[in-house]
């Protein structure tokens, strides 16, 4: 019931199109009643005592009835089509919007286990479903339920026993609906799931064709993907074994009730207890009585699919958001200066797995702070501790003085940039990237931010310069390339503090040296975070935070962390040993 409520709830929007849609659904069924009933008249027309002038009269007017309901049935198609379509896709494309936009909204902390063509099968193949539960099952159903009762009313004018009679197969319809519904809404909600972890591996193959290709792994992939369709194909075949026995079974029980007919009508007319005209038209409406019941079970099919995607559309969006704007949220009203402050922070990914802890550090504004330590010590978690792409569990983080919690998450992260080592960018132009740092900003301020990151030379040299299109993940440039135009973006976003997380790695050494220029130009006037695993690269920060086991374990200069040789001073010493052996 969840499920359907969900689905009428984002219909309300639409009740204007969907009563259009029923209204000349109606009068399709008033049209379709009408013809037995004026062939009735015909036939006892031309079986009277005699044909007369006022006969042919009578034929004639009969012909023009039937045209003109043909015409008016043509023209209720047409509306009963378009609007239930105007319906249909408006929910779909509503309820697409919804449900990315919750994405959006949920915590990378939800994304860590899960795979993008699962998300996207959600968005796209499970919203899809809802157009043929909102344009055709709904509105079936109701005029159907409401056919099926026109038509018994003048089946029982006609004749009430013979009406009971052709109702026998009723109970059986009923419960053959009950059962279709608890057997096939599972097997459509496991048909869902396949589909979305087919989707799920062909967007990693194809994200990944290039390691693929590299490591021949052709056929392992085509049997990965090969395995995924079968799955797909035998859930499928799964639920279209529970349809196509249904269908049968009830076009079956349906046709009992003709049976019936035949065998007791025939009998009445014999008997001279019912005319032949009245047995004809019978035949004709019961035609009609038992279209809506098969028209149904065609509806409930529909029903069940969509109430299966709307399980998986319901589960996605009752997971939890990231924490959003606390009442009273504060908002900075100007750029900050930029002071960063830990207080015993703690945090853990899953109760009892401890990341980070007791963690004490106060970074001055515009200063330069550089985080090292070993591999999975947690330096990236902490810095993405600041933005708020996942909260502390304990302690409080605050931005000149004020705890990162009680800020608008709008506030708080158009005060950071961060520029990463697996560098994202998105399908379209180098003009777009760069801009995604700030949409509203000039022609000059993009190019004043590409000539800082050094990105503007080797852009002009490309084949249509800045409206050049650099493909999915920006696959038509080089790393280094890349780490520019990242570097551009987040110039162009001017924000007050920056972190760099490996921005450096990866790279030949011309190309670290344009990068580094371009990094020491960003980091000017701005409170600055930097993770290097390349040491060389932070001699000259202001301060150094050396993590490991979860703390920090040495804070100083370079110097004062090189005469204490601990941690910091192995570090240098083993990365100076390997340089001497390359």
């Amino acid at each position: 019931m969840k499920p359907l409520l969900f689905v009428f709830k984002a219909a309300k929007k639409y009740t204007t199109p969907l009563l259009l849609t029923i209204i000349s659904m109606l009068l399709l069924v008033g049209a379709q009643l009408a013809i037995p009933w004026i062939i009735r008249a015909l036939i006892n027309t031309v079986t009277g005592e005699g044909l007369t002038a006022e006969s042919f009269d009578t034929i004639g007017r009969l012909t023009l009835i039937v045209l003109l309901v043909y015409l008016v049935r043509s023209v209720l198609q047409f509306v009963r089509s378009y609007m239930a379509h105007i319906a249909g896709w408006g929910v779909v494309a509503d309820l697409r919007k919804q449900v990315y936009n919750h994405l959006q909204r949920l915590t990378l902390r939800f994304y860590e286990d899960k795979q993008t063509g699962q998300m996207m099968s959600r968005v796209v193949n499970d919203t899809d479903l809802f157009e043929a539960l909102i344009a055709h099952a709904i509105p079936d159903v109701v005029v159907n339920v409401l056919t099926f009762v026109g038509v018994a009313i003048v089946l029982i004018s006609l004749n009430w026993k013979l009406t009971l009679f052709s109702m026998l197969p009723i109970p059986l319809v009923i419960f053959s609906l009950r059962l279709y519904a608890k057997r096939v809404r599972p097997a459509f909600v496991f048909r869902q799931k396949e589909l979305g972890e087919l989707n799920a591996i062909l967007n990693d193959n194809i994200s990944g064709i290039r390691e693929i290709k590299a490591f021949t792994q052709e056929e392992k992939s085509l049997e990965r993907v090969g395995s995924r369709v079968e799955h797909y194909r035998v859930s499928l075949l799964s639920a279209l074994r529970l349809m196509a026995t249904f269908h049968p079974f009830v076009e079956f029980t349906s046709s009992l009730g003709t049976l019936v007919v035949v065998y007791f009508g025939g009998r009445l007319v014999v008997q001279g207890g019912l005319p032949v005209a009245d047995l004809v038209a019978f035949f004709l409406y019961l035609d009609l009585f038992y279209q809506p019941v098969r028209n149904l079970s065609t509806a409930w099919e529909s029903v069940q699919t969509a109430l299966a995607a709307a399980d998986r559309v319901t589960e996605l969006l009752s997971e939890e958001p990231e924490p959003q704007n606390p009442s009273g949220a504060i908002s900075f009203e100007q750029k900050i200066d930029g002071h960063v402050r830990f207080e015993n922070v703690g945090f853990h990914y899953a109760t009892g797995e401890q990341v980070l802890e007791n963690i004490d550090l106060d970074i001055p504004a515009h200063s330069v702070v550089a985080l090292v330590g070993p591999t999975g010590v947690g330096k990236s978690t902490l810095v993405s501790l600041i933005p708020r792409f996942y909260d502390v569990c304990e302690g409080q983080i605050s931005l000149d003085g004020v705890d990162v919690r009680t800020l608008s998450m709008e506030s708080l992260r158009k005060q950071i940039s961060i520029v990463l080592q697996d560098v994202f960018l998105f399908h379209g132009t180098v003009r777009e990237n760069i801009l995604f740092g700030k949409p509203e900003a000039s022609e000059i301020e993009m190019i004043a931010a590409a000539k800082a990151a050094n990105a503007h030379e080797f852009i002009e040299s490309l084949p249509e310069g800045y409206d050049t299109m650099i493909g999915e993940r920006g696959i038509k440039l080089s790393g280094g390339q890349k780490q520019r135009i990242s570097i551009a973006r987040a110039v162009l976003k001017d924000a007050p503090v920056l972190i760099l997380d490996e921005a450096t790695s990866a790279v030949d050494t011309e190309t670290e040296l344009l990068i580094q220029q371009a990094l020491e130009r960003l980091m000017v006037g701005r409170t600055t975070i930097l993770i290097a695993h390349r040491l060389s690269t932070i001699r000259n920060a202001d301060q150094i935070v050396v993590l490991e086991g979860k703390r920090i374990s040495e804070f100083g200069t370079h110097t004062e962390l090189m005469n204490e040789q601990g941690l910091y001073y192995r570090l240098v010493n083993v990365q100076q040993q390997l340089k001497t052996v390359l």
